[in-house]
């Protein structure tokens, strides 16, 4: 690997995403992607007495189901890399302890699944590693009894706020044939242009998304149009259309293929103010659509970013403002079939031309 640019990682070897895995609350499996989904928990408590242990839950089974995808066992993973929005990262951290392999635990908010990528691809690349586990979860109830308000208060959403995802989702980095290789990352910096409140997390993170798609295209010397898709974490609609202000701005015009995993994981109707946000909304977006997406050839090269907000539950009560980061990893089909990526439904559907959701279905709509 090298240094490209001031920010970006270029791969010389790139690491190959072999399996992915994603598991989903009730809500999510009623949206735009629902078939995608690999498991459905129709319950919050996953069969568990409390929302965080619902949480540990979902980490232990998408971190075996990335594994039975690809027949490997837990002896053949050399590292597992994650974390959560719980304090502490209980999720992760609990989680893991049922595997005993290596683990770092990670703390990029919402962008922890991107970090964790980037980073496994250059513990690979760099030799230290040949297959990697990235993961990260979030759940509704959870978060919002940690971050905000406890559910039985029935607090009322203002259309700026984000409803956080229920999900987890995880991918296996390898140094053998995949179907999706990542080409290189770039690493964001701390961006924080004085948004206070934490209701308005897409307002918060935008300049940071931003930030780190003008310096991808700098260090890498392209343009918006060599990518099929340039898609965000969790800005939901607020979001959203501030990071296409900012980038127009500066002179980017990125609207023909640009859009938000928190836009396209909700439908307009589920009440969910201006979309999805937590650390389980991109992971299970990435995981279940884009991954099979472009190990099919529907996407060619896209720019996945993580954002996150990285405050906690004191520092907005001590009136700070909040501090945010978007990290970013280049996507690339290899022409390769892995049965690790994608259901065989989704496959087949594929193959036999039967009409599946496609980018430009879920672009511009309200959820």
């Amino acid at each position: 690997m090298e240094k490209q640019g001031s920010q970006t990682i270029k791969f010389n070897n790139p690491p190959q995403i072999i399996s992915a895995a994603s598991i989903v609350g009730d809500k999510e499996s009623k949206g735009p992607l629902g078939e995608y989904f690999d498991e459905i928990i129709s319950d919050g408590y996953n069969n568990q007495k409390t929302w965080e242990q619902a949480q540990i839950k979902m980490v232990e089974d998408v971190i075996n189901n990335v594994l039975k995808k690809v027949k490997l066992s837990e002896d053949q993973i050399d590292c597992l890399l994650g974390g959560d929005l719980l304090d502490e990262t209980i999720a992760s951290n609990f989680a893991a302890r049922k595997f005993p392999v290596p683990f770092l635990g990670l703390f990029g908010a919402c962008s922890t699944m991107i970090e964790a990528m980037a980073i496994a691809a250059m513990m690979i690349d760099g030799g230290a590693a040949n297959k990697v586990i990235s993961f990260t979860s979030s759940h509704y109830q959870a978060t919002e009894r940690q971050f905000r308000t406890p559910n039985e208060y029935g607090d009322k959403y203002p259309p700026y706020k984000q409803l956080t995802v229920t999900g987890a989702g995880a991918t296996i980095l390898s140094n053998q044939p995949g179907g999706v290789q990542v080409r290189e990352a770039t690493l964001g910096k701390i961006v924080d242009l004085g948004v206070k409140d934490p209701n308005d997390m897409g307002s918060a993170m935008a300049p940071a998304a931003a930030d780190t798609i003008l310096q991808h295209l700098k260090d890498t010397n392209r343009s918006p149009k060599e990518y099929d898709l340039i898609v965000t974490g969790d800005l939901g609609k607020v979001g959203k259309s501030l990071t296409l202000e900012l980038l127009s701005e500066q002179g980017c015009d990125i609207t023909k293929n640009y859009d938000d995993c928190g836009v396209m994981i909700y439908n307009s109707n589920q009440k969910v103010g201006a979309g999805g946000s937590g650390c389980g909304c991109s992971a299970v977006v990435v995981a279940s659509y884009l991954l099979p997406e472009l190990m099919h050839g529907n996407f060619n090269r896209i720019l996945v970013l993580g954002t996150g907000a990285l405050l906690n539950p004191l520092t907005y009560l001590q009136g700070e403002s909040i501090p945010c980061i978007a990290h970013a990893v280049t996507l690339e089909g290899t022409g390769h079939l892995s049965e690790g990526i994608g259901r065989p439904s989704i496959r087949d559907n594929l193959a036999t031309k039967i009409e599946v959701p496609r980018i430009e279905d879920l672009t511009g709509s309200e959820g």
